[in-house]
């Protein structure tokens, strides 16, 4: 446990000048100034033979320069003028290159297209096994039949008593169809169709 000191008065500090009336010391300045500045030179002398080690390292891996391996400045040359021809060539490289591509947007297209191929199987016609002579049919068109025809009965099945405790599962209508248009597609859609009005 330590003891004050009764004896011990606070410095008394004179603030009648109204600002600080000692010096700076200027020798810590330049102790730093001089610290800072042997630091930098022995930095700059130790990245410079870093550099040195490194490049006689390559050179010796790489072997005296002879017609095949040789420096060459590029620099005279400047920017080489694009080409329409090899350009044409990229860009029909870069539209059968095979998939997964790297997508141009955040992927909003690619739902949208997905969602349009769908919408021509479940709308309309087309052939299922060409083969076996399969159709298929649009969905309204199914369920048209469905209701018309109602789906085969299903033997029942046996189901053991249940155990103490136990509940029998009940099977919720679910709130949605289970699909939904992105909002991508919804915006799209309505740009079309005040662009379909504009045109009446």
């Amino acid at each position: 446990m330590s003891m004050h000191n009764p004896e011990h008065k606070p410095e008394q500090i004179d603030a009648s000048a109204g600002y600080e009336v000692s010096d700076v010391r200027v020798s810590g300045v330049v102790k730093f100034l001089v610290a800072l500045s042997i630091f930098a030179v022995v930095t700059a002398v130790l990245a410079y033979g870093v550099g040195k080690v490194l490049d006689a390292r390559m050179k010796k891996e790489d072997g005296p320069p002879n017609r095949w391996v040789q420096p060459v400045d590029v620099r005279p040359l400047g920017n080489m003028a694009s080409n329409p021809e090899l350009q044409s060539k990229m860009g029909e490289m870069t539209q059968s290159f095979p998939a997964p591509r790297v997508q141009t947007d955040d992927g909003n297209q690619d739902v949208t297209d997905l969602h349009l191929r769908e919408d021509l199987l479940l709308d309309n016609y087309s052939w299922a096994d060409l083969s076996q002579s399969k159709v298929r049919i649009p969905i309204e068109r199914a369920m048209e039949l469905l209701a018309q025809r109602g789906l085969p009965v299903a033997q029942p099945v046996k189901q053991a008593p249940l155990m103490t405790g136990d509940k029998r599962p009940v099977i919720a209508v679910p709130l949605t169809s289970g699909f939904a248009r992105t909002s991508y597609e919804l915006d799209q859609a309505a740009a079309h169709e005040a662009e379909s009005r504009q045109h009446k």
